[in-house]
């Protein structure tokens, strides 16, 4: 018998591999793996399972990853950062001056699909868990593309816009394609990567284009409407003047609870907002907000925030691999950081008043929509590690746990969004949010992931075998078969259609994991 170092290192043993042993020789083999160690998390779930845990608390140890893994899609990635992250990306196309079109292909299309496009480049950037991501892309695109649009025409039967439906399922049908042949080889090449972010930028400019011939052919003069400008509704004017000092500005800016929405919230809301990580967000997280008449302009805490966000990506970003660089071995980076920080922090609060925003506030909305993907980068990191620990524990393939448990995880928000549109009475904007979604997604979630592998080795990928191709067959006969079915059907969405979807979906993820549990098999 071969000792555990020697069968670990002179072959590629898959950590998988670890359920087949002893309760008493997993802790040694995961240490002695390589394929078991998780470089990009900041925990080794791993050798949390079988080296800190007792064997016997496996079923409990299960659980609490499983209940973890759920807190920190719903919780770290949709509560924590989001709601800045998307305040910070209509600031930014504001003050690049992008047209609406532009702005909701481009930073809408990332403000939504964020979770989904970091866990896939969390997760493809390593061979060893690329399943994760083909399963999440590819499960997130069958389940809104079938789930969700089949709820929205089942909640509201409507006729959809020819045109951009053909003209989205096309170009998703094609990065379906493209990703189908990737994977067939198994490799893919530098410009085969850059033509996954060239293909959405001609999809933007073709979406530009046909806006703009279909406002030519409608000839609709625009120009005579008057724009009503908007007051929201959190702010009330005093009637006398009033002004906060710089202290009740500081304290007011990190309190997280609003007192009037606080009684008409869930109580799961009010648990996530007591905590001292929202607190901590606020104070390193700048949000400018331009929906607000004095754009989130808070003098003392966005001084503070040249140091703490500067700081916070330095500590978290790549799990914390550049907290502690040293330049030539003696001074910290972090330190450098902290100084260079402090000092910015020093010029802005001695030259700005707390009533008026500066000029260049703005550009606090590009340092928080830094930190806001840093963040949800490094969520998404611990997410796919966590998945990762659950398809050893539980001898589950990582394409089955993307195609389920993150997929779901990332889309179940888009189904109660679209169905809430839906049900205003705005089933085209629901059915145009299930497409063009998931276009960004897979080009750039595959494309950016591709590029960070290739910037530490080859691209390459393990594919799952059989139900890879189940998955990627089922989101290819979707498309296609919507493609043909609703232009004969008039483009009319109805019950029928949305029953049809539903069914399709509950027969694919059938096949799908009697293909995991081996019930089907080449």
């Amino acid at each position: 018998v071969f000792p555990l170092s020697f069968l670990s290192n002179c072959f590629q043993i898959k950590c998988d591999r670890v359920m087949n042993y002893s309760a008493a020789e997993r802790c040694a083999f995961v240490k002695r793996t390589p394929d078991c160690s998780m470089e990009d998390g900041f925990i080794n779930y791993l050798k949390l399972a079988f080296c800190l845990l007792p064997p016997n608390l496996t079923p409990l140890t299960i659980t609490l990853f499983v209940e973890g893994l759920k807190h920190l899609e719903m919780h770290f990635i949709m509560f924590y950062p989001l709601p800045s992250f998307c305040p910070n990306l209509s600031a930014i196309s504001s003050t690049l001056h992008c047209s609406h079109n532009v702005a909701g292909v481009t930073f809408l299309a990332l403000g939504n699909g964020a979770p989904d496009i970091f866990s896939a480049m969390a997760a493809i950037s390593h061979p060893h868990t690329a399943g994760l991501a083909v399963g999440a892309l590819f499960g997130a695109g069958i389940f809104v593309t079938t789930v969700v649009a089949g709820s929205v025409a089942l909640v509201k039967p409507f006729a959809v816009a020819s045109r951009p439906f053909l003209r989205d399922v096309i170009f998703y049908m094609i990065a379906v394609f493209w990703t189908f042949v990737i994977l067939f080889r198994g490799t893919t090449t530098l410009g085969e990567t850059l033509g996954y972010l060239f293909l959405y930028v001609v999809y933007v400019l073709t979406v530009l284009i046909s806006t703009w011939i279909y406002n030519r052919q409608k000839n609709s003069a625009t120009n005579g409407l008057q724009h009503v400008p908007h007051i929201p509704e959190s702010e009330y004017r005093p009637l006398l003047p009033y002004s906060e000092s710089t202290r009740e500005i500081l304290l007011s800016s990190l309190n997280p609870v609003d007192n009037r929405k606080w009684r008409r919230k869930p109580w799961t809301w009010k648990v996530v907002k007591v905590t001292p990580l929202e607190v901590l967000l606020l104070l390193c997280v700048p949000v400018v907000d331009p929906d607000k008449e004095d754009r989130n302009w808070r003098r003392p805490l966005n001084s503070l925030h040249l140091i703490t966000a500067p700081l916070l990506c330095v500590l978290v970003f790549q799990s914390g691999a550049y907290g502690g660089v040293m330049i030539q071995g003696e001074f910290p980076v972090w330190l450098l950081i902290l100084l260079l920080g402090m000092f910015l922090a020093a010029i802005v609060f001695c030259t700005t008043t707390n009533d008026h925003p500066p000029k260049y506030h703005p550009l606090f909305a590009f340092l928080g929509f830094v930190v806001s993907a840093v963040l949800i980068s490094a969520t998404a990191s611990e997410v796919v590690s966590l998945l990762h620990m659950l398809g050893v524990v539980l001898s589950l393939s990582n394409t089955v746990l993307g195609l389920t448990l993150l997929a779901w995880g990332n889309s179940i928000g888009d189904l109660f969004s679209d169905i809430t549109i839906a049900r205003q009475g705005y089933p085209r904007m629901a059915i145009a949010a299930c497409f063009g979604g998931i276009i960004f997604n897979m080009l750039f979630g595959v494309g950016l992931g591709c590029l960070m592998q290739m910037y530490d080795t080859h691209s390459y990928f393990e594919s799952e075998g059989l139900l890879t191709w189940i998955l990627a067959g089922a989101l290819g006969s979707s498309l296609v078969l919507s493609f043909l079915i609703v232009p004969l059907s008039q483009f009319h969405l109805g019950r029928t259609y949305g029953v049809f979807l539903l069914v399709f979906y509950c027969i694919f993820l059938l096949i799908a994991l009697l293909t995991e549990f081996r019930i089907i098999h080449t």
